[in-house]
């Protein structure tokens, strides 16, 4: 969000509104992704012993 206006040349509203965006914006969604990978792991995702198949395969 914040890359335009750190690149571009623009007016000095719609740069602070694009500054601010993207500083509400990127802590909430790294939050985001860091707790949608914590559930995916803590749901079993992972095989207990990687690289392993069971003898029925």
């Amino acid at each position: 969000m914040a890359g335009p206006a750190l690149l571009c040349d623009l007016p000095d509203t719609p740069e602070s509104l694009l500054l601010r965006a993207g500083l509400v914006l990127a802590p909430v969604l790294f939050v985001a992704r860091v707790v949608s990978v914590l559930l995916r792991f803590r749901s079993g995702g992972q095989p207990s012993q990687p690289g392993r198949t069971s003898p029925d395969s």
